[in-house]
């Protein structure tokens, strides 16, 4: 699996980051977590508001930072 978190670097960017890994280690699954912080690439992947999460090259969450619950549920959905 492979999960982008897209945002410039702010807070709730690593914020997102974070809950990410955390939801992968405790779920288990295997996944390459990229980062992505240039605003050109950002903007060509139609991202309006960070950050975002791109599961497998979709866009699942855009323009705030879900719970742990959410992202687990977005993850297992796509496994």
């Amino acid at each position: 699996m492979k999960i982008l978190v897209i945002g410039p670097g702010c807070a709730k960017c690593q914020a997102l980051a974070q809950l990410t890994e955390q939801a992968v280690k405790e779920l288990g699954v295997a996944a390459e977590i990229n980062k992505m912080t240039d605003l050109k690439q950002i903007m060509a992947l139609g991202v309006m508001m960070t950050p975002a999460l791109a599961v497998n090259g979709t866009i699942k969450v855009s323009g705030k930072v879900p719970r742990l619950a959410e992202i687990k549920a977005i993850l297992q959905s796509a496994a």
